[in-house]
C-alpha cells in the first residue's frame, strides 16, 4: 500500500480539496494531535471556503516528534471527526493540506530561525501544554535553541526584529492555545522578561509590545487522536498508508481575544465557522467550565456509586441524564452572564458531545483529582445561585454529597485510596493531603463527616457551612446516599423539580 502523499492521491482521483502550493504564513509551535484537529483544520478550511491561501510550518515543540513522519507524508493527514451533531451520527474525512512541512529544532535550529526571514509569515500558533508557558531563568540567548519555548519565541522574535527592525505590520500575532488562564498574556509576559534577562534592549520591548497581538484563547475540541486500534482496516479503506491519521469530536468552538481588526486578517466568521473573535474571552472560559466541566464533576461521580462506567452510558439513562440536564439549565446557567439562548445552545450541544458513540469516556478518569475540580468547575455555580435566588441548588448539593461518598475509602496503596462499589472496589486519585483527610474521616457518621468535609477551608479556601442551610442538606443527603444509593437520591432531586 502507497503511504499517503499528493502523487498517491492524484492517483486515486481524489475529489477532496488540496491546497498544494501556498506561502507558509503560519507558523506553528507544536505538530501533535490536538493542533493538527484544531488550528491546522480551521486553517483548511479557510483556505478553502475564503481563499486564505496559507501554508502552516510546523515546529517540532520537544526533542523526539513528528517531523520526520509527517515531512515524509509532505504534511498530509486524515482528520475523522465523528460523534452526533443535530441529532444525526456524523463520522466525517477531510484530507488536511494546509500543512508544508515540520521542522525539528534540535537538529536544524537555523531553519526555524530562518522562518523569520520571511515576509508573508504573519501568525504563529502554539499549544505546548499547560507546562510550555513558563519563564525558566537557566534559558540563555546562546543556547540553540531554548529549552523553554517562551525561551525559544524570543530567540526567533528577535531574529524577526534584526531582519525586519521597526517595519510595520512585520510583527506577529500570536495564537497561544495552552489550557492556562489567560495564556496569551501569560506567554507576552514571559517573552519579556526574557527580552530583560537577555539584554536585547528597549526597542525591541517596544517592538514585541506595539507590532506583536499575543491573543489569549480558549479552544474546545476533545482530540482522541490516532486510532491505534482501528487503524490498518481504516488505512485499508482509504487505499493509502496514513501514519499520521488524527481523530475528533465533531463539536469545536475557538475564542480569541484580540482588536476586531484580526477579524480582517482571520477571516473565520467569513468561512462560517465557528470561531469567535472578542474583546474579552472569559464569559466564554465560564461558560465552558461551568456548563460542559461543571456537568462532568457534578454528575459522573453520583453515576459511578449508581453503577454507570462511561459517560455515553449515562446519557441513556433517563434518571442520569435528567438529573445532568437539570443541574445544568435550572442551577447552572442561571448564574451565567452569556445571553441565555447562547447558553442554552451550547449545552444541547454538551449532551450530544457526551452521547459519542466513538468515544468511550470512563467515568473513574473523569473522577482524577475531584476535589480541586469540584470548587473551580462546581462552587461558583453554587454561590452564584444562592447569590441570586437565596436558596439552595437542588441538584448541586446533592453533587457536593456524591463527591463525599465517592471519596469514601478504607485504605491507601501505591494508587491511591481505595474504595469500594458493591463488591468491586475503585481508585480514588487526589492529592496525598485530600485521601489522607478522607481515610482519617472514613468512620465520620454523616452529620460528622459533612462538617469535616465542608469546614476545611484547606480544600475550598473558605468555610462552606457558612452557606445557610448547606451543611445540613449535604448530611441529609449523605444519610440518604447510605440508605437509598445515590441513584434515588437524584431521582429524588428530578422529582422535586416536577
Amino acid at each position: 500500500m502507497k503511504k499517503l502523499c499528493y502523487a498517491t492521491l492524484k492517483e486515486q482521483n481524489y475529489d477532496g480539496y488540496l491546497l498544494e502550493n501556498a506561502p507558509e504564513r503560519v507558523l506553528q509551535f507544536g505538530e501533535g494531535n490536538f493542533l493538527r484537529a484544531f488550528v491546522d483544520y480551521w486553517i483548511d478550511l479557510m483556505n478553502e471556503r475564503v481563499g486564505f491561501n496559507s501554508k502552516v510550518v510546523l515546529c517540532q515543540p520537544i526533542a523526539p516528534g513528528l517531523a520526520d513522519m509527517i515531512n515524509e507524508q509532505e504534511g498530509l493527514y486524515t482528520l475523522f471527526l465523528r460523534g452526533f451533531e443535530n441529532g444525526q451520527k456524523v463520522n466525517a474525512k477531510r484530507v488536511i493540506s494546509c500543512v508544508s512541512r515540520c521542522l525539528n529544532p534540535y537538529k536544524d535550529y537555523d531553519a526555524v530561525l530562518d522562518c523569520a526571514k520571511n515576509p508573508d509569515l504573519r501568525f504563529i500558533a502554539c499549544n505546548t501544554t499547560e507546562a510550555g508557558i513558563v519563564y525558566d531563568p537557566s534559558c540563555q540567548f546562546t543556547d540553540v535553541p531554548a529549552s523553554s519555548y517562551p525561551g525559544k519565541l524570543t530567540q526567533f522574535m528577535y531574529r524577526r526584529f534584526q531582519e525586519f527592525g521597526k517595519e510595520k505590520g512585520k510583527g506577529f500575532i500570536i495564537l497561544s492555545c495552552e489550557l492556562i488562564d489567560n495564556n496569551g498574556k501569560e506567554l507576552e509576559k514571559c517573552v519579556l522578561q526574557y527580552a530583560d534577562q537577555w539584554e536585547l534592549g528597549d526597542e525591541f520591548k517596544t517592538w514585541i509590545k506595539e507590532e506583536n497581538i499575543f491573543c489569549s484563547t480558549l479552544v474546545d475540541r476533545i482530540v482522541t487522536g490516532y486510532p491505534r486500534n482501528e487503524a490498518a482496516s481504516i488505512c485499508q479503506e482509504l487505499g493509502y498508508e496514513d501514519n499520521l491519521i488524527d481523530t475528533g469530536e465533531v463539536f469545536g468552538f475557538w475564542v480569541i481575544e484580540g482588536p476586531q481588526s484580526l477579524k480582517k486578517e482571520l477571516p473565520f466568521e467569513e468561512a462560517g465557522l465557528p470561531v469567535i473573535i472578542c474583546d474579552d474571552h472569559k464569559p466564554y472560559k465560564q461558560r465552558k467550565v461551568r456548563i460542559l466541566n461543571g456537568a462532568h464533576t457534578s454528575m459522573v461521580l453520583g453515576a459511578y456509586l449508581a453503577g454507570q462506567d462511561i459517560v455515553r452510558d449515562c446519557m441513556n439513562d433517563k434518571v442520569i441524564c435528567g438529573f445532568m440536564n437539570k443541574t445544568i439549565y435550572d442551577e447552572i446557567i442561571p448564574t451565567l452572564t452569556l445571553p441565555e439562548s447562547e447558553l442554552k445552545e451550547f449545552a444541547a450541544a454538551v449532551t450530544e458531545r457526551f452521547n459519542n458513540p466513538f468515544v468511550d469516556h470512563a467515568l473513574l478518569s473523569i473522577s482524577l483529582n475531584s476535589t480541586s475540580k469540584w470548587k473551580a468547575r462546581v462552587m461558583p455555580s453554587l454561590k452564584g445561585y444562592v447569590e441570586k435566588f437565596g436558596k439552595l441548588p437542588e441538584c448541586i448539593t446533592a453533587s457536593f454529597a456524591f463527591y463525599i461518598a465517592f471519596y469514601h475509602g478504607t485504605k491507601i496503596d501505591d494508587k491511591g485510596l481505595v474504595g469500594s462499589r458493591g463488591t468491586n472496589e475503585y481508585t480514588i486519585s487526589d492529592d496525598k493531603a485530600v485521601l489522607e483527610f478522607y481515610l482519617a474521616h472514613k468512620d465520620d457518621a454523616p452529620a460528622d463527616l459533612a462538617h469535616a468535609v465542608c469546614t476545611n477551608t484547606d480544600f475550598w479556601g473558605e468555610d462552606l457551612s457558612q452557606i445557610p442551610g448547606f451543611e445540613k442538606a449535604v448530611a441529609g443527603y449523605l444519610t440518604e446516599i447510605q440508605e437509598k444509593g445515590t441513584y434515588a437520591v437524584m431521582e429524588e432531586c428530578l422529582n422535586k423539580a416536577e
